[in-house]
């Protein structure tokens, strides 16, 4: 099966219980290979020290080393300068984007900026 890469956004849904959570879980249940950009680590693991603290970062940043962590190397970021560039993203969204397609991946996103690229998976945010 084809690699999902989830966003920062789809991983905060699901180790913060969004709304849209049962949505992205569906990517850790299937047998396809999940991988983590490091720009997603960055995010996720700044968004939960903020809103969850040390020990909460600290255990799921363990979770999310179950997971294919793949680093920017320098063929992602031409990639991202690329994307970026192609599809007016900003920087962490271009690399993250660049990620799953020098991976061959499908990106989970609820990020906006993603809706209708090739190879996104676009959830609408859920308003609560």
């Amino acid at each position: 099966m084809k690699p999902i890469c989830l966003d920062s956004s789809g991983w905060i849904e699901i180790t913060h219980d969004g709304a849209n959570a049962k949505s992205f879980a569906k990517a850790l249940s299937s047998s396809s290979p999940v991988i983590v950009s490091t720009i997603s680590l960055y995010e996720i693991a700044r968004y939960t020290l903020r809103v969850a603290g040390e020990a909460a970062t600290e255990q799921l940043l363990a979770f999310l080393h179950l997971h294919a962590i793949t680093p920017v190397t320098p063929e992602i970021a031409i990639l991202a300068a690329t994307l970026g560039t192609r599809h007016k993203l900003a920087m962490a969204d271009s690399l993250i984007y660049a990620t799953a397609q020098n991976r061959n991946a499908t990106l989970w996103t609820q990020d906006v900026n993603f809706e209708g690229l090739p190879n996104v998976r676009y959830f609408p945010k859920i308003k609560l």
